[in-house]
């Protein structure tokens, strides 16, 4: 009894032990579940809130319309239409083959289409949405709309597809879009900018679009829509509309561009024209061109091939990154420096044999011209070589390229498109920079000869000769060139113009503007551009040039037995009308020859077109031009040029000091009368080379050189990359392939003996050939029938060393050099005479001479 009492208690006992056990455990149990209900109700609500709307709720970016780009007079040159895509998400597509063939029974999917697809599919994630098929039209759309339920993971829908209705016409310009690639995203992420492209699938690529991308993207919007556990919409919560892309309106006249485009016809080339007053780009061409439109949705192999393995280059901006060398289009900027930097006036003449010589090696005038006693004035008109060749050596490398830089030579004008090459404005700390080798990096006066007259390292864009132009149309004002007009607000409609402030003013002399203006103006009226403008209904100004391309290595050029793609590049640079400015061209044609009967008939269909335009006036039919640059020169046009030099003359000679003036006189007519008894050895004991002559101006003259474009000689030493289109301009040694010589514009090795692009001081003259007598234009003659002092020194004789010349003076060299030509009183009109300078060659005898 006592014990079953005993056993009954502990059993109670165990049982309350565990009852308070299993209520423990249970009060845990459901501390656990409130604390994990506070921790989720409470503690986490609004992160766990937001997640599950993001799993109720889809926002979807809506992509902003793309702004519009137009001409000055509201011309579309880039605008967005509506289409329909089909999209696919491939992870609820199912298998693909399956779906194309039954998607074929309502809407047909190309094999191309079909290929397209899976690649991205293999490049993508399953679950991305990815364009199946382009621009259905509206009875694809309403026909797939009414199937649609039969295509899981199908969806229509509508997108702004970009349009150049333009087509090739400003394609440089304007540029286009594509597809946004993986380093537009790491750039748009650099930016902040990543988020507002959500759902756009384009940027700009090229030109206008590419530079004013951040005007013409716009703002996107999004929306949200509550969605199925399936995905599928159920209504739309909240809604925040895209700010469209701003329009923008450019200074380009596509009337203009077209006109100018058609003159190139099927050339390749260049040309930049400019508003003087405003800085505003006219015209931007770049010869041939291309079709923008392939590069919307992806541009096809076989498009891309024909583009880029095109020998003309066609996806090149040639006003923008070609870098040429400009020839006779340079000698107006390096005649403007030496009046400013006081090197020499515009009355003072030299004589011009035909040819300059320095250490021994001739540099000669094109086409075996001969101008005899030349002026400043005359030069230009007429392209004088030998006057500028003389130039050179006075002015000095360094002191040029201060003097040229203001004009934005060799600099990034800041120009609205990205890409802009520098270019190659030489000087001795640039040849140091650009080259290794020590030997190389040591500048020759010799050099500075091919300079002074375009050639050389020269090496400019396009749009940099034409920013110079207009800046010296508009008498040193500089402005900064620019493309767009102005842009237009999509929310006010209001346009906001673009500024065009001048950024500096060069400070020039207006004498010395009117002595370089004038002669542009008779270079349009009786000079080298004569027969372009004839009949023009205002007047003109402006310059032709011929650049050479290679290296003949010292053979005669002959347009017919070169390749069509070594000929040399015909130029033309002027503005009009001359008293008001209103545009500014320059323009380039690759391989075209002369710049006289190539590019100037180019350049007066563009200034007819903008000139006449508003006044209801047919621009006349521009008439042939004569092959050459340096085509004789109308006599009555000469007598214009002798009368508008000697006006100009005798307005320095007023400014003049008259005790200056008459010491260098005396100066000069003293060594002019050493050097003309002696023929040959200077006169002083610190002279290296006697090149002096009896000659007299006019008098007989070595002839033959080899024929050359517009005032270039063709034996001038020069050293010959290849200068052909779109060259590089910022690696001295890049090789290019498939041109002679594999150079980059900016340089090669100072030349090699006795070529023609060389500079080691070989005399360039053709064996063989014999002097002939070369006669002085009429302009030069008196108006009175009297005979210009001079005019009948001896021919020059052969040089030798002075007796009282330095020991260790070189030996001097033969030469036909005209000193005759300074003696006497001055020359009608207040001209003057200057003899040429003395120029010591370099060591050893041979000057090194740089590219022309």
């Amino acid at each position: 009894m006592f014990e079953f009492k005993k056993t009954g208690l502990q059993q109670k006992q165990r049982f309350r032990l565990r009852a308070w056990v299993g209520g423990l455990f249970a009060l845990i149990c459901f501390g656990a579940l409130v604390g994990r209900f506070w921790l989720l109700q409470v503690d986490r609500y609004e992160g766990l809130s937001e997640r599950a709307d993001r799993n109720r709720i889809a926002v979807v970016p809506i992509p902003p319309r793309r702004g519009d780009i137009l001409d000055r007079n509201g011309v579309v040159l880039a605008r967005n239409y509506r289409t329909y895509t089909l999209e696919v998400v491939p992870a609820n597509a199912g298998n693909l083959d399956k779906l194309f063939e039954a998607m074929t029974q309502v809407v047909y999917i190309s094999p191309a289409d079909q290929r397209r697809f899976k690649r991205k599919v293999a490049e993508s994630s399953r679950y991305a949405s990815l364009v199946l098929r382009n621009n259905l039209n509206e009875t694809e759309a309403a026909w797939f709309a009414a199937h649609a339920f039969q295509f899981p993971g199908v969806e229509l829908r509508a997108r702004w597809v970009r349009e150049y209705p333009q087509g090739t016409s400003a394609a440089h310009v304007v540029g286009y879009i594509g597809r946004i690639a993986d380093n537009d995203v790491e750039d748009l992420d650099a930016a902040g900018e990543l988020g507002n492209y959500r759902g756009t699938e384009n940027i700009g690529k090229k030109g206008v679009e590419k530079t004013w991308e951040a005007e013409l993207h716009g703002k996107t919007g999004l929306e949200e829509v509550e969605i199925t556990a399936g995905g599928r919409p159920v209504r739309t919560l909240r809604r925040i509309d895209p700010v469209p892309g701003s329009d923008i309106q450019l200074s380009i006249d596509l009337g203009l561009q077209k006109v100018a485009e058609e003159a190139f016809g099927n050339q390749r080339g260049a040309l930049v024209a400019i508003d003087p007053d405003t800085g505003e780009v006219l015209a931007f061409v770049s010869q041939p061109s291309f079709d923008p439109n392939l590069f919307v949705d992806g541009i096809d192999v076989d498009s891309w091939r024909m583009l880029n393995d095109s020998p003309d280059h066609p996806l090149i901006n040639r006003p923008l990154y070609g870098t040429y060398p400009i020839g006779s289009t340079y000698k107006p900027f390096v005649a403007m420096a030496a009046l400013e930097l006081g090197k020499r006036r515009a009355t003072d003449r030299i004589a011009d044999p035909g040819y300059f010589e320095f250490g021994g090696q001739k540099f000669r005038n094109a086409g075996g011209a001969a101008y005899g006693p030349t002026d400043m004035h005359k030069a230009i008109v007429v392209s004088s070589d030998t006057y500028f060749f003389s130039l050179g050596p006075e002015l000095g490398v360094n002191a040029l390229h201060d003097f040229t830089k203001q004009f934005g030579f060799g600099q990034i004008t800041g120009i609205d498109l990205e890409g802009e090459k520098r270019g190659v404005l030489p000087s001795t700390e640039w040849k140091r920079k650009a080259y290794k080798d020590k030997d190389k990096q040591r500048w020759y006066a010799g050099e500075t000869i091919s300079v002074a007259v375009g050639q050389g390292y020269n090496a400019f864009t396009l749009l940099q000769l034409a920013q110079a132009t207009a800046t010296l149309a508009n008498d040193g004002l500089f402005r900064k060139p620019h493309l767009v007009h102005a842009i237009e607000d999509p929310r006010t409609g209001k346009y906001k113009p673009t500024p065009s402030a001048p950024d500096y003013q060069i400070p020039l002399h207006k004498e010395n503007l009117a002595v370089v203006k004038g002669a542009m103006a008779d270079v349009v009226k009786v000079g080298t551009a004569r027969q372009a403008f004839r009949g023009a209904a205002y007047q003109a100004a402006g310059k032709t040039g011929t650049a050479q391309v290679y290296s003949l290595r010292g053979a005669r050029y002959r347009a017919g037995a070169v390749d069509e793609r070594l000929r040399d590049h015909a130029l033309f640079m002027g503005f009009a009308p001359v008293e008001h400015p209103r545009i500014a061209v320059a323009l380039i044609v690759e391989n075209g020859g002369w710049g006289a009967s190539v590019a100037a008939p180019i350049a007066r269909k563009v200034e007819d077109y903008w000139l006449l335009k508003d006044h209801g006036q047919e621009p006349p039919r521009t008439p042939n031009v004569a092959a050459s640059d340096n085509a004789a020169i109308d006599h009555a046009g000469l007598n214009a040029v002798a009368s508008r030099a000697a006006a100009v003359a005798r307005k320095a000679d007023a400014l003049a000091d008259s005790e200056e003036a008459a010491e260098r006189d005396n100066g000069g007519l003293e060594n002019a009368d050493n050097g003309g008894r002696s023929g040959g050895g200077g006169n002083g004991n610190n002279a290296n080379v006697g090149t002096g002559s009896g000659a007299g101006a006019g008098s007989q003259g070595p002839g033959g050189p080899a024929l050359g474009p517009d005032g270039q000689p063709e034996s001038v030493g020069r050293v010959a990359p290849s200068r052909n289109m779109a060259v590089p301009a910022d690696a001295p040694n890049a090789p290019v392939p498939g041109r002679p010589g594999g150079m980059s514009s900016v340089g090669a090795a100072p030349g090699v003996p006795g070529t023609r692009n060389s500079g080691n001081g070989a005399a360039n003259t053709t064996p063989g050939v014999r002097p002939r007598a070369v006669r002085p234009p009429e302009a030069l003659s008196d108006p009175q029938g009297r005979t210009a002092p001079g005019s009948s020194g001896n021919a020059g004789g052969t040089g030798g060393v002075n007796p009282n010349a330095n020991p260790n003076a070189n030996p001097g060299a033969s030469s036909g050099v005209s000193r005759g030509t300074a003696l006497g009183a001055p020359a009608f009109g207040g001209l003057r005479e200057v003899p040429a300078r003395r120029l010591a060659p370099q060591p050893g005898g041979a000057a090194q001479q740089g590219r022309q």
